[in-house]
């Protein structure tokens, strides 16, 4: 029999949040480890990695985008630095109005929305793109690159010997002290679940409002396409690899199952041949579960009930923007007993769990 293994913090996950939970622990001084199963295509890694500042066809302002993404852009450029990798650049959507009436209305936007603009020599992307209407702008975005982040430091989580990679099984989860918990042979102060779309099934969190959301995304090979920008209309084209954009994305909230579509698929073909003026390949197609909440707010802390058990989670499609936000949140919360968000703070949910 193994002996006991003693730490501070057990993660439950390694996408944005459980990355970035782990980083500010680190950074903090915390003992922790990671638990992790590794597959290829979670709701991380196939995410396209932009940070808008508006949302929604009404061109609104994204929740605390002042505060969350400087926030998130530093805490990218320093990972980035350290590791001596380039996690982060500013790449603004150009958004291709495709009738009068949505033209129009940016237009209206634009008189009120300072992240709004109309970009200079509009007609230079005429060698690539059909547009009957003009272009608008949204400005500053950034780009992130999640899968070379979830990469690097999940090599430093071996490298300190910090990573499980196993898949957790709750049912050997002991939670019956009220100060630690135990899980086969690790004893834990605490233990924070950062299983992404996994939580809808949580012995302790599902009875939060998730909402099951599924994505489908496309890597498609287009050759000559500047990679200065993320082009937006109907579907959206972002700076991947090399010649390689990301095509997305669905939000399909009532599905049979998990795997891609060949309704998405023609879609985005269909979409390409009326927008595009350049030849292109489909690589690869994929599709994923995200942490969805009716809410639209991210759950993070501790469960009233249970001290020891706390969650980070509910980020839906803002992950890489909300994600190092809320990780420090917790962080401190967890070190320092400052408050968290009350928007984003889990015991806002003290009723339903509690039950």
């Amino acid at each position: 029999m193994s002996a006991a293994i003693h730490t501070e913090y057990l993660i439950i996950g390694q996408g944005i949040c459980g990355t970035f939970l782990s980083y500010y622990l680190q950074k903090a001084g915390k003992e922790y480890l990671v638990i992790d199963e590794s597959k290829p295509h979670t709701a991380s890694k196939v995410a396209s990695g932009v940070i808008n500042p508006v949302t929604g066809r009404r061109i609104v302002r994204t929740w605390m985008i002042e505060e969350v993404m400087p926030f998130a852009v530093n805490v990218y450029t320093e990972i980035g630095s350290q590791y001596n990798v380039q996690l982060v650049k500013q790449c603004n959507i150009l958004d291709f109005h495709p009738t009068a009436q949505m033209q129009l209305a940016f237009n209206e936007r634009l008189k009120e929305e300072s992240y709004l603009r109309l970009p200079q020599n509009q007609q230079q992307w005429n060698a690539y793109f059909n547009y009957p209407f003009s272009i608008g702008e949204t400005n500053p975005c950034y780009l992130v690159d999640l899968r070379a982040l979830l990469t690097v430091w999940r090599n430093q989580l071996h490298t300190n010997n910090r990573l499980i990679e196993e898949h957790f099984e709750i049912d050997a989860l002991n939670y019956a002290n009220r100060n630690y918990i135990l899980y086969n042979n690790i004893k834990a102060e605490k233990i924070i679940f950062c299983d992404g779309a996994a939580g809808i099934n949580n012995l302790f969190f599902n009875k939060l409002p998730y909402a099951q959301n599924k994505g489908e995304a496309i890597i498609a090979r287009i050759e000559k396409l500047p990679d200065t920008n993320i082009y937006k209309q109907g579907i959206v084209l972002v700076p991947w690899e090399k010649d390689l954009f990301w095509i997305g994305s669905t939000y399909d909230w009532d599905f049979e199952n998990i795997n891609p579509t060949d309704a998405f698929r023609l879609k985005v073909e269909a979409q390409l041949k009326h927008w595009l003026k350049l030849d292109y390949t489909i690589m690869e197609h994929w599709a994923s579960l995200r942490p969805a909440n009716m809410e639209r707010r991210p759950f993070a802390g501790l469960h009233p009930l249970y001290p020891a058990i706390g969650i980070l989670n509910g980020m839906g499609t803002k992950g890489c923007t909300l994600g190092p936000f809320f990780a420090n949140q917790l962080v401190n919360c967890l070190t320092q007993q400052t408050p968290i968000q009350p928007l984003a703070d889990v015991q806002r949910f003290t009723r339903i769990l509690s039950r």
